[in-house]
């Protein structure tokens, strides 16, 4: 059965900043075979297509006058079990966090730092998605593409998608494939993953001394409730820009001018500095213009406080970006997709 195209359609149930533009056509798929059909006529109608997820990482600036691709397949299955490493596959329509929540319900390990963040499973591995200690490559067992150019279906191992820090093989080549389903390998032993000092300290104050899988999720939850908004609540798309990765040389610089910087080594010749503190120093926190503003309590997420457009949101990101550059000598990328 073909999936039915809507016309003019708001897309502010669609992205998690809530802006209101229309989009031309919009189609839901939830199979393969839906997909190919909604490809196949964009094609004979010479439409471009964009591809829609959960639109937790999407900054939506104009109308969208294409066909909108929104990937509504759900679905997830253990595919093999040898007792330890278990490798599990989800549609690429699923949202992530259900499908952490269902791994650790089977008594799965290895996606509880991965715990609460939005949008899904086909998005995931587009960015690389990562968090405290964690990214997709760590647990990554490869995936299903629908190749745009040629119409097969291709599997992708993790040397095919040439992850990188918010980057892969799919956001370097965007309009190349479209992700159909992901699978993950994880393990019924827990080799729990806390280089990150709030989640340590969390379990300590909740007087976890062995913690579970369960445990750290539960953590690692209750930290991103208090950090970030909830864009049911208040619009937005997490954090707005990536940590940038600077030399030695430069590190040391910023460090001789403001000892509190936070930094951390990446290789023997770079340097990860936290995008959030270096916006904060900035005096950027809990700034707005009209609706469009950097969050009160968390600097590197820009917020939508009601009817601010995508246009106004991306000029203050520019504005940050800018201020970024000349008062640290630093540039900041944007993380969501801008459209």
């Amino acid at each position: 059965m073909t999936a039915p195209w809507q016309t003019q359609v708001s897309l502010k149930p669609f992205n998690t900043f809530g802006i209101d533009v229309q989009a031309r056509y919009l189609v839901h798929a939830d199979n393969d075979d839906a997909v190919r059909q909604a490809l196949a006529g964009a094609a004979e109608r010479q439409l471009p297509v964009l591809v829609l997820g959960g639109g937790s990482n999407l900054l939506l600036t104009r109308d969208v006058d294409a066909l909108v691709l929104h990937m509504a397949s759900r679905g997830r299955r253990i595919l093999s079990d040898d007792g330890e490493q278990v490798v599990i596959e989800a549609e690429a329509g699923e949202a992530w966090d259900s499908i952490v929540q269902w791994s650790l319900a089977q008594g799965l390990c290895g996606l509880e730092n991965l715990s609460l963040i939005p949008g899904t499973v086909g998005a995931a591995p587009m960015q690389n998605i990562g968090a405290y200690g964690i990214e997709i490559k760590d647990v990554f067992s490869g995936l299903t593409a629908l190749d745009r150019q040629t119409g097969e279906l291709q599997e992708f191992s993790l040397q095919d998608c040439a992850f990188a820090y918010r980057a892969s093989v799919f956001k370097a080549n965007p309009g190349r494939w479209l992700i159909l389903r992901v699978r993950f390998a994880l393990r019924r032993t827990l080799e729990p993953q806390l280089a990150y000092g709030p989640v340590r300290q969390r379990l300590q104050e909740q007087g976890v001394e062995q913690p579970t899988a369960q445990a750290i999720s539960a953590a690692i939850c209750s930290i991103r409730r208090e950090k970030l908004p909830d864009p049911a609540m208040l619009g937005n798309a997490g954090s707005f820009f990536k940590n940038p990765v600077v030399s030695v040389a430069c590190a040391e610089r910023i460090r001789a001018a403001h000892p509190g910087v936070v930094a951390y080594p990446q290789g023997e010749d770079g340097v990860k500095l936290a995008a959030g503190w270096l916006i904060e120093q900035a005096g950027w926190k809990g700034y707005r213009e009209g609706d469009a503003g950097v969050h009160s309590l968390q600097s590197l997420v820009l917020v939508n406080h009601g009817q601010a457009t995508g246009a106004q949101l991306y000029a203050l990101a520019g504005k940050i970006q800018d201020d970024i550059r000349t008062r640290f000598g630093v540039d900041l990328e944007m993380e969501p997709n801008v459209y």
